[in-house]
């Protein structure tokens, strides 16, 4: 499904002239904050060959899938701002639910607990969560402007990667999805590594404090 999206995507870029493939990009990068399955890093990356290949420039490209990123991040913050209560006392039949498993709520709503602002900085970064970051970030009710922030300097980040790494590959920019898929499953690994260790370590604490004051 990925490659027929991409492969699409490419044709389609291959027919328009320079403004109308900016304006394809903008419009991949805003879309895949909202749908999940959406392959936006992949396209993106391949903008990053076409800016090496001359034929387009890098800082718009860079400049308009930015502004699309948090575009689309703010769209699903807005989302959750509005309908949270909606989502939580509907959880079996609400729209979204359809689309994204509750679970991922409810991780979510742990991670902005735990790390509040930090995780907006890093959303961009974490592969598979964009949408329910987004989401629970608006639910939470996290700063605005804030969050507006560490978006855009997320968003900055991770598209300069994709974009270098397009510009640096070239030809065999479609590689790039192999590596972002197995980007994807070490970020998940370490994310459950770094949450079970303070998980850990709150026990030993917590445990540890409750035997000295019995002592």
């Amino acid at each position: 499904m990925a490659d027929q999206i991409i492969q699409s995507v490419v044709e389609w870029i291959s027919m328009v002239p320079p403004s109308g493939i900016y304006l394809i990009l903008f419009g991949i990068a805003y879309i895949e904050n909202l749908i999940p399955p959406m392959p936006g890093d992949v396209i993106v990356a391949f903008g990053g060959y076409l800016a090496a290949e001359s034929v387009i420039s890098i800082v718009p490209l860079w400049s308009f899938t930015v502004i699309a990123s948090v575009f689309g991040f703010m769209t699903m913050y807005w989302l959750g701002y509005k309908w949270g209560v909606q989502i939580e006392e509907n959880r079996e039949d609400h729209l979204l639910l359809r689309f994204i498993d509750y679970k991922y709520f409810k991780r979510g709503k742990k991670w902005m607990g735990r790390w509040g602002q930090g995780v907006i900085l890093a959303n961009r970064f974490l592969a598979g969560t964009r949408s329910v970051i987004s989401l629970t970030a608006g639910m939470s009710r996290l700063h605005l402007v804030r969050t507006i922030v560490n978006s855009l300097l997320s968003s900055m980040l991770w598209n300069a990667l994709l974009i270098g790494m397009g510009w640096f590959i070239r030809d065999n920019w479609k590689i790039i999805g192999d590596y972002l898929s197995n980007y994807g499953k070490i970020i998940l690994l370490l994310i459950v590594v770094v949450v079970s260790v303070k998980v850990y370590f709150e026990f030993y604490y917590k445990k540890k404090r409750s035997d000295y004051d019995k002592s």
